[in-house]
């Protein structure tokens, strides 16, 4: 199926590696032209490598800290002087660190909320002129089925993607007569260095093994296995694409079924 983004400028954040660069290849397999970020440079080149053998098209790279004064905007400025102004915004933002409330200082919040919330936030504000100029666009935010469901152990993240949420939504409401769709999409446990991360967090807190906390979360999800992040991937694609174009203000879950809800 032909997704109609071929020659588009896309922006996909966080996509050195996991979810973020599972979407830089999906976009760059349709024919957008793909620049990507994420603070290492060195990962970032790595990464353009495997999309390039993969699709055989060169990726851009930017690397850059979202979450620093002014780093969003200067990338999109960067991005839209040498491939043309951006039409598909993808923000893979860092996950927050786990752990109980208590466990967590003021400084501790503010980093993630800089990191998580207002990079996006920054980020939207920047490309917005520029797709309301053209009447076409596509945001699309990573989150977490945790917007859906609260994780224990996971209060920074629960709470900063629920407000990212609320964020996508207006935003989407306001600028729909545009040509623009905001969308979230929350994937559940997924086989993502960020996982091997939690897993090991949740293991050092609570005792048992690796093995034991994901195979807990397997047994939590209907499908009986942890997400690829190709699975994830293709939706962004399609919720970028032209044939999306009705799509808008819409959290969609990317969980194998275990999200407990009926909405």
């Amino acid at each position: 199926m032909d997704l109609g983004i071929k020659g588009r400028v896309a922006l996909v954040t966080g996509a050195s590696a996991g979810l973020g660069l599972a979407t830089a290849k999906a976009l760059s397999d349709e024919g957008a032209r793909v620049a990507i970020n994420s603070r290492s440079e060195e990962n970032l080149k790595k990464a353009a490598e495997q999309i390039k053998e993969k699709t055989g098209n060169s990726t851009l790279i930017y690397p850059g800290d979202l979450s620093l004064d002014g780093k969003a905007e200067e990338i999109v400025d960067r991005v839209s002087r040498e491939l043309g102004p951006i039409e598909i915004l993808v923000v893979n933002a860092g996950g927050p660190p786990a752990g109980p409330f208590m466990n967590h200082s003021k400084e501790v919040w503010q980093k993630a909320a800089d990191l998580t919330l207002f990079s996006s936030i920054n980020l939207a504000r920047a490309v917005i002129p520029g797709i309301v100029e053209k009447r076409w666009g596509r945001i699309v935010f990573i989150t977490s089925i945790a917007v859906k469901q609260p994780v224990d152990g996971l209060i920074i993240s629960n709470t900063l993607r629920a407000g990212l949420t609320g964020f996508a939504k207006t935003v989407s409401n306001e600028y729909a007569r545009f040509g623009l769709t905001v969308n979230t999409v929350c994937p559940g446990y997924t086989k993502t260095e960020r996982l091997r991360e939690l897993a090991e967090a949740k293991s050092k807190a609570l005792g048992g093994s690796i093995d034991d906390i994901y195979n807990d979360w397997i047994a939590g999800t209907p499908a009986g296995r942890l997400g690829n992040p190709d699975e994830l991937a293709a939706l962004i694609a399609f919720l970028s694409s032209e044939k999306a174009a009705f799509i808008t203000g819409s959290s969609i879950a990317v969980d194998g079924g275990s999200y407990k809800g009926l909405l």
